[in-house]
């Protein structure tokens, strides 16, 4: 048996569709690429986001970093599930793939100008922002348009993408050309937030579901899972880093770091335990729930690392907020992040555990222990070990009894 020779030039190929039962198909290299262009965008976001609310300034903080990661996500959501469906890696699509390259950091650019504006009362800076934006989203476009012209069996689920992707473009141009009150852009940027999230959802159903393949999906979106913590991690080292040249090794100081990789890994732990590629398997009707539902928990993932970062500008003694504050942006991201996959992977499997609801209630608990004794004027050190040590509660429930109820819980999905 003679070994097949490897494709070693990359000509154009008719974009009519990947197979969706493609046999050990997982993330390019050229994925991964593209994904670097993300983490400077996140760990930007995540650092703007940290300055802020170590400043005290809440609302601004939240405001700010839900518009720009919905930006970051929406544009890396939209951009994995074309390249599951159609990745050619060709020519053309390298260098259309490049174009949205440059867009991701033309974005992360603009990312400064966000939250600066917002945190100084001057409305919502977003003009480069919606630049790197746009650009991402044109390139798709074209790419869309190479669909249609090439797959007459999706092409009219192409042109329904091309449709809402384009119409919403011209929306965030106008939006950002405007200079309108922040009020005003705000409840413009909700309409466009529908047409986005609408759009998708209009033209797998009306026009017909897209050839993406589970596994690949579920790969993908647990890279950028990995990517957001790994963000995390960075983030709380360049942080500490300077309390330790100044003051040495301090108790605090290695409680942080120490609570950093304890709640990273705990948490990575956590997310890997759900089964999504099997669930996407035996459910692709369930596409839009998984997809979707990661918003909300990407920005979580993002924002703790964010907490872990106001938490050592405390140990630092650099930051408006004291031991409570800090503890908070580290407590609330968890929460969220616990909140968003408990209630996404019953939907999922349509099932709602019991046991499963005492780890996540054990979790509750164990945040709101720790948020209680950083109110009371307890030790930083002792709060955020506990907020730190909240996810070995499901991991060590998973391990012991969890995984033969998610055995089930697959068997009964057919």
């Amino acid at each position: 048996m003679t070994e097949a020779t490897p494709q070693l030039n990359h000509p154009m190929r008719p974009m009519t569709g990947r197979e969706p039962g493609e046999h050990h198909r997982v993330a390019t290299s050229l994925e991964l690429l593209l994904d670097l262009a993300f983490v400077a965008a996140i760990g930007i976001a995540a650092g703007q986001f940290a300055h802020v609310l170590a400043e005290g300034h809440v609302g601004v903080a939240l405001l700010a970093f839900g518009f720009v990661m919905f930006a970051i996500i929406w544009a890396w959501i939209n951009f994995s599930w074309f390249a599951s469906a159609f990745d050619t890696d060709d020519w053309f699509y390298r260098l259309t793939t490049m174009v949205q390259m440059v867009g991701v950091l033309v974005l992360a650019l603009g990312l400064s100008d966000v939250f600066e504006s917002l945190d100084e009362g001057h409305g919502l800076e977003n003009r480069v922002v919606v630049a790197g934006y746009v650009v991402m989203r044109l390139a798709l476009v074209v790419q869309w348009t190479r669909v249609a012209v090439q797959s007459p069996r999706y092409r009219r689920t192409a042109k329904a993408y091309i449709a809402y992707t384009a119409i919403a473009q011209v929306g965030w141009v106008a939006l950002a050309v405007s200079h309108a009150s922040l009020p005003v852009t705000l409840a413009c940027a909700c309409v466009l937030y529908v047409v986005e999230l609408g759009g998708p959802f209009l033209a797998e159903r009306r026009a017909g579901r897209t050839p993406w393949h589970p596994h690949h999906i579920a790969e993908r979106y647990g890279l950028l899972t990995i990517i957001a913590l790994g963000e995390g991690v960075l983030g709380t080292i360049s942080a500490v880093q300077p309390v330790i040249a100044e003051y040495g090794w301090t108790p605090d100081a290695i409680v942080l770091v120490a609570a950093g990789t304890v709640l990273t890994f705990g948490v990575w732990w956590v997310y890997f335990n759900v089964p999504f590629a099997q669930i996407l398997h035996r459910r692709p009707g369930a596409a839009f729930l998984f997809g979707y539902g990661h918003l909300p928990l990407f920005a979580s993932v993002a924002a703790m690392g964010a907490g872990l970062d106001v938490a050592a500008y405390v140990v630092e003694g650099t930051a408006e907020v004291g031991t409570f504050g800090a503890v908070q942006a580290v407590a609330m991201p968890v929460m969220v992040f616990m909140v968003v996959l408990f209630v996404l992977y019953a939907v999922l499997v349509r099932q709602l555990d019991l046991l499963h609801l005492a780890l996540f209630a054990g979790v509750v608990v164990t945040l709101v222990v720790a948020l209680g004794l950083a109110a009371s004027g307890a030790p930083f050190g002792v709060c955020v070990m506990i907020v730190a040590i909240a996810p070995a509660i499901v991991v060590v429930g998973y391990e012991l009894l969890g995984h033969r109820h998610a055995r089930e819980h697959l068997a009964a999905l057919g």
